[in-house]
């Protein structure tokens, strides 16, 4: 037995890689609140943050100014000293990085736009203004700035299980969504009517992460790293002109003093509509309160309940929509904001999107918890938060081609599909952007599919144009989210987590153990934090699977999927009254079918024979029992014996899907598992043994595992023309 290894090892010819080895030493090790299983343990701890706050938009300057109250709980075993809280508005002072080069640097000829974005020749206002930081008694405490972070020294530490109450007071500039790139909140103003769409997010000083795996998670906020966040109740008044229509995270707590008589009978009745939408506010009142001018101003009281943020969006440009979704305990509804430049789309389309999504990611993970779950239509974003999205796309002049319409739907399912990844699987978007973008793009193009089957959707073959280009700039999913390029984030953190999700379902594990372990990973880690770590770890102990390979390959390489069907040969076993002479005779006269390497090109040539022959007592060692050698020969007697290799040429070991094609028309599927690569990783070879005589062999006839190059993985080999025939043909 070690002498064959020691051959099979030897028979590779070229550097192991280690494959197949286990992945501990490149993730997070278990510890006191992460068991080795995936799951926290008894002893998992997370802090919280409840906020109250008082916030005012003055929509004469654009100024968003506030107080907040938060209470911050240390479920830590550890006393802190001081504590760190994210000032993500910061970030859009002109110091930082805002992308622009992203459209190439200087040229003759370059968009004004562009050249804003390159240069931010017009500069505005923006970041933060912190009035004041007090303990519960009034007093100032401490602070120091580092860029959006700043960090609140404490007179005397917050020991382990005590809470501590203090309130900062802030003001910043709200800005232009248009004046720079990558705007995810913001005002978007319609010049047409003169009026203004707040998008109002990131926008109070928040508590940062403190967990058992890093401490603080005080990373810099980037844009395209977002955001880690603990849970807590909020209590938030939002004062905004009184013609303004809030929309926000949350359940609106005065409705009698915001709402007209009228919006809330229609909203009353909306809680009873579950098969269709209502609109509280119709596009004839809302083009009617575009006209209004008020000095008066009103405030909007919302209360949430364990949510990881706080967002909204404020205009009197808006339509309002809504329809009631029945959960197994509670109701949720489902609503939509836009402007009239949505119609007709957005009335049509908006809220039948969330409600899909609500249904297919309920069913895959765990049943929507909030109260509410709402789309609101902006320009040029989609992005997430508790309970509420900003989504883009919108009709011209009224109509929308059908490819930018399925763009639309996919961007509301997509960012509502965030309040499970990672509105409450609260994973590290700071960190890790594919652990919320992957999982929930997977699940957003399962809704898709399931929802919209005409829509184009995501498969593995999907993946294969970047699979296929150049290593030299290409990142490991498993690389930080700022780490990435702009223009590679939707390939490497969307599209490839949601290829390998897809191949381990459909074609690795198999739908019902991979359906299970999904959604254990979801419900062991609802309102939680887990890490990379925990997600790889639950889905091999919810599937009784090894799957390092498939993670050390997929998530921690660049390799790709390119299996090369090498060669396959043809025998036959013939019975000993046959004429052994006369069949290697026939094998011999046909060597025109063969190419240089001595490798036949087809079947042409018919079977090789093979002769069975007595096997010596000593190949039995000890053994006293004798296999039946001659039923065993009659047995294989005529039958095809099929001998295939298989080279891995992409470096990306993956299960081997086989069809033959065989000679009365009809066809088969083999399926070999990824540990066929154990010994060798790059070639293995099979038997197998065929009652028909084969015509064709086929590896990933279904495209399955993202092949990029599906030239070689045929037998008779396909003939591919020159560069040279192509171009004669072209003449």
């Amino acid at each position: 037995m070690a002498l064959g290894l020691c051959q099979a090892l030897t028979a590779q010819k070229q550097p192991w890689q280690g494959k197949f080895e286990p992945i501990d030493q490149l993730i997070t090790a278990p510890n006191t609140s992460r068991t080795a299983s995936g799951a926290p343990s008894k002893a998992y701890w997370q802090q919280r943050a409840d906020y109250k706050i008082k916030a005012t938009i003055n929509t004469q300057n654009n100024i968003l100014s506030g107080e907040e109250t938060i209470t911050y709980y240390n479920n830590s075993p550890d006393d802190l000293t001081y504590l760190w809280i994210q000032l993500e508005q910061n970030i859009n002072r002109k110091e930082n990085e805002d992308f622009g080069s992203i459209f190439g640097n200087i040229k003759n000829n370059i968009p004004t736009r562009n050249m804003q974005f390159l240069t931010r020749a017009i500069d505005f206002p923006a970041g933060y203004t912190i009035k004041h930081i007090k303990d519960s008694e009034g007093n100032s405490m401490t602070s120091m700035v580092n860029n959006t972070m700043m960090k609140v020294l404490l007179k005397t530490p917050l020991k382990a299980g005590e809470t501590l109450n203090f309130s900062i007071a802030w003001s910043y500039p709200i800005t232009d969504r248009s004046m720079f790139l990558l705007s995810r909140e913001g005002y978007e103003y319609f010049p047409e009517d003169k009026n203004t769409m707040y998008l109002i997010a990131h926008w109070f000083p928040r508590m940062a992460v403190y967990n058992d795996t890093e401490g603080w998670q005080n990373q810099q906020f980037q844009r395209l790293g977002e955001f880690a966040l603990e849970f807590g109740d909020y209590d938030v008044e939002i004062e905004v002109p009184d013609n303004h229509i809030i929309a926000a995270t949350g359940v609106l707590q005065n409705s009698d003093k915001v709402l007209t008589r009228k919006q809330r009978f229609r909203l009353s009745k909306a809680r009873k509509s579950f098969d269709k939408p209502l609109l509280i506010i119709t596009p004839e009142e809302a083009r009617e309160n575009e006209k209004t001018t008020s000095k008066r101003t009103k405030t909007w009281k919302f209360k949430a309940k364990n949510v990881r943020d706080f967002a909204f969006a404020s205009s009197k440009k808006f339509i309002w929509d809504a329809q009631a979704y029945k959960f197994s305990d509670h109701t949720t509804m489902a609503m939509s904001y836009f402007p009239k430049e949505g119609l007709p789309v957005w009335q049509e389309e908006s809220t039948k999107a969330i409600v899909a999504a609500l249904e297919v990611y309920s069913n895959a993970t765990f049943e929507y918890p909030y109260p509410a779950a709402i789309s609101v239509n902006t320009s040029n974003v989609g992005m997430e938060f508790p309970m509420i999205s900003f989504n883009g796309g919108r009709p011209k002049n009224g109509k929308m081609t059908d490819a930018a319409k399925e763009r639309m739907i996919g961007t509301i399912i997509h960012e509502v599909g965030h309040n499970w990844f990672p509105m409450i699987v609260s994973s590290d978007e700071r960190k890790w952007m594919w652990m919320d973008e992957g999982l929930n793009t997977y699940l957003h193009q399962r809704t898709v599919a399931e929802k919209y089957p005409n829509f184009k959707s995501t498969t593995p073959q999907s993946i294969i144009p970047y699979m296929s280009g150049d290593k030299s700039i290409m990142r490991p999913i498993m690389t930080t989210s700022d780490s990435e390029s702009l223009m590679r984030i939707g390939s490497n953190f969307y599209q490839k987590p949601t290829v390998g999700f897809q191949m381990l379902r459909n074609s690795i594990v198999g739908k019902e153990l991979f359906d299970a372990a999904f959604k254990e990973y979801a419900n062991r880690w609802k309102y939680k934090h887990p890490n990379p770590a925990d997600l790889f770890r639950t889905l091999e102990d919810a599937t009784g699977s090894d799957l390092d390979w498939f993670y050390r390959g997929w998530f921690f390489t660049t390799d790709h999927v390119d299996m090369e069907l090498d060669n396959v040969k043809w025998f036959k076993v013939y019975e000993e009254q046959l004429n052994i002479e006369d069949q290697h005779k026939k094998k011999s006269t046909k060597i025109d079918s063969e190419n240089k390497s001595g490798k036949a090109t087809d079947f042409s040539n018919g079977p090789e024979v093979i002769n069975m022959t007595t096997t010596p007592d000593a190949s039995y060692g000890g053994f006293l029992s004798r296999i039946d050698e001659p039923k065993l020969r009659k047995q294989l007697a005529n039958k095809n014996i099929y001998e295939i290799t298989i080279n891995n040429k992409g470096g990306l070991v993956m299960p081997v899907t086989i069809e033959w094609e065989y000679t009365d028309g009809t066809k088969e599927i083999d399926k070999l598992p990824a540990q066929i690569w154990r010994i060798n990783e790059y070639t293995a070879t099979k038997t197998f043994i065929k009652e028909k005589e084969v015509k064709k062999v086929n590896l990933d006839p279904n495209f399955e595992f993202a092949d990029t190059d599906i030239k070689n993985n045929t037998f008779p080999k396909t003939a591919t023309k020159s560069e040279f025939d192509s171009f004669k043909e072209k003449q």
